[in-house]
């Protein structure tokens, strides 16, 4: 505190008899009240230190690093152009989701991807132009362009209900999608039967409809999927059945989304299925047909700079195509099914369902 002198002195203009700080005092006091308000100042400016916070947290796993799930969070105090740094731990700690696509980007204050299972999970907010080791003995500390630094155990229970089908492991969507307009799911609508086949569902809720998705909780890369499914000529205009890839980290090759997929879109005179390779909006990069009734196989091929689809009835040749501009790269994508309403600008009066007999894969 400095101390400010007053003097008794008798000024123009001011009674007298008073206390006043003179000349010199005044620099005195100015420049400690200068030096006061500057620290207040930089008290209420000095931005707090950003947070990173977990909404949903993968199962521990110490021998999962071949499985995959889903990992998200928020994000709090974080300047524009600020990444997400993800690490999984199995012995060390590894970068998640690719070492070729080492960053998560934070969309408003939200971030999700895929991550392969571990037994923690960390997220490091990091500016741009920061290199990610592809292995860590031990998280870094915050400091240089590390801006903040979390990490958590693996859950004890995988956040989502999986369920077998095919010999594979596969996890049922309980959130809600932007996919055909808003959509909400329930795990209820997606389980097999005594013979093992996969059953999805559109069902009744209140007013409204729940839909039904699963995805495979590996990645497999290239190679054949084939689909056997029971007859879907069924389905309402505006319902949606899909096969299809997607992958989180991909956003730069279209989520890495391959697609087979059935619905008219809510015109009862269109054809109701295409194959696609996102983004759709690129004309070269959809083909339409028509599925007939009855059980249909359906395959696409996957590979280097090339994805082949084909439909069969029995022995019988529906449709096949093969894109060769545009096919994804491997990633971290897992395969999907799902069933879903498409909405705008379109109702839907019923529910649905489809059987899939059988999921195959070949390298």
């Amino acid at each position: 505190m400095v101390s400010i002198r007053k003097r008794r002195v008798t000024l123009l203009g001011f009674p007298s008899g008073k206390e006043y700080v003179t000349a010199p005092d005044r620099r005195t006091a100015l420049a400690a009240l200068s030096g006061s308000v500057l620290t207040a100042c930089r008290a209420r400016t000095e931005v707090a230190a950003p947070e990173i916070e977990f909404t949903r947290i993968p199962q521990a796993d110490p021998t999962g690093r071949e499985k995959n799930d889903i990992i998200e969070g928020r994000v709090k105090g974080h300047r524009a152009g600020q990444l997400l740094v993800l690490y999984a731990r199995s012995g060390k700690w590894w970068l998640q989701p690719l070492v070729g696509q080492p960053f998560t980007r934070i969309k408003g204050a939200k971030w999700s991807n895929a991550t392969h299972l571990g037994t923690e999970y960390a997220a490091l907010l990091v500016e741009p132009g920061h290199h990610p080791p592809p292995v860590l003995d031990a998280l870094p500390r915050r400091g240089n362009d590390v801006a903040a630094v979390v990490s958590v155990p693996g859950g004890k229970t995988p956040p989502s209900v999986t369920i077998s089908f095919s010999g594979y492991e596969w996890r049922v969507r309980d959130a809600p999608s932007d996919r055909g307009g808003k959509n909400e799911y329930a795990s209820s609508n997606a389980w097999t039967d005594a013979n093992g086949a996969m059953h999805l569902r559109i069902a009744k809720r209140d007013a409204d409809f729940t839909c039904a998705e699963v995805s495979l909780m590996r990645s497999l890369g290239y190679g054949t999927y084939r689909f056997v499914v029971r007859d879907i000529s069924q389905l309402l205009p505006a319902a949606v059945f899909g096969m299809f890839t997607w992958d989180y980290a991909g956003g730069e090759q279209g989520n890495r989304e391959m697609d087979i997929e059935i619905s008219r879109w809510g015109d009862p005179v269109s054809k109701n299925a295409q194959y696609v390779v996102q983004p759709y909006y690129v004309a070269a990069n959809v083909m339409r047909f028509t599925a007939p009734p009855g059980r249909l196989i359906h395959t696409f091929q996957w590979q280097h700079d090339r994805a082949a689809f084909r439909t069969m009835s029995g022995s019988r040749v529906v449709a096949e195509h093969a894109f060769t501009s545009g096919v994804p790269a491997p990633g971290i994508e897992s395969v999907r099914m799902n069933l879903y309403v498409f909405r705008a600008p379109h109702t839907f009066r019923d529910g649905a369902e489809v059987v899939i007999e059988n999921f195959e894969y070949l390298p």
